[in-house]
């Protein structure tokens, strides 16, 4: 996608460095990030430098290959307990996210074969990521009629993945084919991934959209202004239940009580077929920070962070839910549209 008229990656890998989108920077400031060594890339993942299930993905395969470098004049047995440990620390960085185990996994294979390995595997899986999204948007698309109005969850665009995005693939394939389509935001509470980042995109894409706090979605069904529901995900479980950021859920309870198609769009890599269902899927849990304080620019245009609860109060923080797949329209995916009754077709996917 381009910023500033120059094409760019979420996330890419050049000599030994990786270099990411400073995610936690926008919209107010548009920053690249350089992670020199796989523990940084570790803490970048872990701090959310670099968030979305695809990018996630991209990133801990190059943090894996970073790994895999700085093993390189070691002997077979330090090798392979150094590649271990990396790929230990990188399955730790964010535990809900399948594609960063699928990623890591893969490349962990090839560096025990190789460095040049690991890093055209992790390159491919980049490249894989980009291109599923691609796919997204040509089939989501022909869910999307003239003039309609989308609800769309967090950030699922492409910050989110190495390019192009999952949920917000179709919605700028849409807008690319005319089809006067209006987008409505949900913040997305406490990191507000949508009123910073999402709006973000579709505002450099001039795609009409408003920004919606993430209680006004039921209200807006109510009263006939949401046609559609796309959103992410960070996991797929064999049976189609599916995590994804905190607030899903509720969206696709509100959308079933009035009727309204809530579609998940994410590319084959995301489905986990080892877990039988949602029930399994490990939530994580962050800092109660993010809820307690917010940042935002001050009076002086710099970023600060600022407390906005009572002082004397804890917080609960899951990042993720899980939305049972009864409640699910349909999965877009590179590989084609899956309804939630035909279950059978997602060993396709496999």
């Amino acid at each position: 996608m381009k910023v500033n008229n120059k094409n760019y990656q979420t996330v890419w890998f050049k000599d030994s460095s990786v270099f990411m989108i400073e995610q936690n920077l926008l919209p107010f400031e548009f920053k690249i990030f350089e992670s020199k060594n796989y523990l940084q890339t570790c803490q970048a993942i872990k701090t959310m430098i670099v968030r979305g299930a695809g990018a996630i993905g991209a990133t801990a395969g190059f943090a894996m290959a970073q790994a895999s470098i700085e093993s390189i004049n070691f002997n077979t047995e330090k090798k392979l307990s150094f590649l271990k440990k990396a790929l230990k620390n990188i399955h730790e960085t964010r535990p809900t996210a399948q594609n960063l185990f699928m990623a890591s996994d893969r490349v962990f294979q090839k560096a025990i074969i190789s460095t040049k390995d690991a890093i055209l595997e992790a390159q491919d899986i980049a490249n894989e990521d980009a291109m599923a999204c691609k796919k997204i948007g040509e089939l989501g698309n022909t869910l999307i009629k003239q003039n309609y109005k989308i609800a769309t969850h967090c950030n699922a665009g492409w910050l989110a993945f190495a390019n192009y995005g999952s949920a917000l693939s179709p919605v700028y394939e849409a807008n690319k084919n005319g089809k006067n389509i209006f987008v409505w935001v949900d913040e997305t509470r406490p990191r507000s991934q949508g009123a910073r980042l999402t709006a973000w995109e579709l505002k450099n894409e001039n795609v009409n959209h408003k920004i919606i706090a993430d209680n006004a979605t039921a209200h807006l069904m109510s009263i006939g202004q949401i046609d559609m529901i796309i959103t992410g995900a960070d996991r797929i479980a064999a049976n189609g239940d599916t995590a994804n950021k905190i607030g899903t859920l509720e969206k696709a309870i509100a959308a079933k009580y009035y009727g309204i198609p809530f579609y998940i769009a994410a590319p084959s890599s995301t489905f986990d077929f080892k877990m039988a269902s949602g029930k399994e899927i490990k939530i994580e849990e962050r800092s109660q920070n993010e809820i307690l304080y917010q940042s935002g620019l001050n009076s002086k245009n710099k970023l600060e962070k600022i407390l906005v609860a009572s002082p004397n109060s804890n917080a609960f923080n899951p990042a993720f839910d899980v939305t049972p797949a009864e409640l699910i329209t349909g999965y877009i995916t590179e590989k084609g549209i899956f309804n939630r009754i035909q279950h059978g077709l997602f060993d396709n996917i496999a």
